[in-house]
């Protein structure tokens, strides 16, 4: 019991983690172009994981595994930093967060993919609904953001999902942190001479905000979110404590509005509310 208890406490951790990585890139992004700070973090992190695999002397993984850590790092270390920063010049962080309420979904789509389960009608229609609460909010429109913004997030969720289904299903072998720290290291030989050559030729116009949202999302989000969440998964179950991620729409949101002043409308609200709704409905029905 107590066991699982702090897996909850680890996992709750690590959401709130993640909730912050779009509002710091809001941040970010305003003092860095997004090809170089999706690099610059990726390296950074991957410096710090590698330097973390080196003291604990973990093995390396076998060479069937490097499929699957290239597939992770496309989707969570290169691919949805790259577009989140991408679609954050067109739209606020709370715009954006809407979106996160389709990646549980998502993920649970990759999963089922990958492993060739059969989910119950029931799961398709809470799919579809989930995804029309999206297309509504992003079919309003003249609210806020734009078209690019939006198809920018679409993405990025798409990937992202792929990214944690896959090493989601991986870390059951390799363990959660050594995962994504096989996908970060795996992506530095690239990465870090990407970051060099964009990196600008001088950082005096950056601010300390923008200091602040690189740093978070070079540590925080890339590295230090995944060390509590697959503890909190490996401890609480992955079933029971995936299902905190339903919460990370409304924390961002929360943030957002404290952090940022951004203004959190009924409707972005409202929109998150039902594809949570959603998503809960579709996990329920998955198996």
């Amino acid at each position: 019991m107590k066991r699982s208890t702090s897996g909850w406490i680890y996992g709750f951790i690590g959401i709130v983690i993640f909730a912050g990585s779009l509002p710091a890139t809001r941040v970010a992004v305003l003092d860095f172009n997004p090809m170089f700070l999706t690099t610059a973090r990726a390296s950074i992190a991957g410096i710090a994981g590698t330097i973390l695999l080196l003291l604990l002397r973990q093995p390396r993984p076998q060479l069937s595994d490097i499929k699957s850590l290239v597939i992770t790092a496309i989707g969570v270390v290169v691919g949805f930093p790259l577009l989140t920063a991408l679609a954050l010049q067109y739209v606020t962080s709370a715009h954006s967060i809407v979106f996160l309420g389709l990646l549980p979904l998502c993920t649970a789509i990759f999963a089922v993919l990958r492993a060739g389960e059969r989910p119950r009608p029931a799961f398709w229609l809470f799919a579809i609904l989930g995804s029309s609460f999206v297309i509504g909010y992003t079919a309003i429109g003249k609210m806020e953001g734009s078209f690019e913004g939006n198809l920018f997030m679409l993405a990025a969720v798409v990937v992202c999902g792929l990214g944690y289904a896959e090493g989601g299903h991986l870390s059951r072998k390799l363990g959660g942190w050594q995962v994504i720290s096989w996908a970060l290291l795996i992506s530095l030989p690239i990465m870090l001479p990407l970051a060099l050559f964009t990196m600008p030729e001088t950082f005096s116009h950056v601010t300390a905000s923008g200091w602040i949202g690189f740093t978070y999302v070079s540590l925080f989000s890339m590295l230090i979110g995944f060390v509590f969440w697959y503890r909190g998964l490996a401890q609480g179950g992955i079933a029971a404590v995936g299902q905190l991620q339903l919460f990370q729409p409304f924390i961002g949101l929360a943030i957002s509005a404290a952090l940022l002043h951004e203004t959190v409308s009924w409707q972005m609200i409202a929109m998150t509310l039902g594809a949570v709704v959603c998503v809960a409905g579709a996990k329920k029905y998955a198996n």
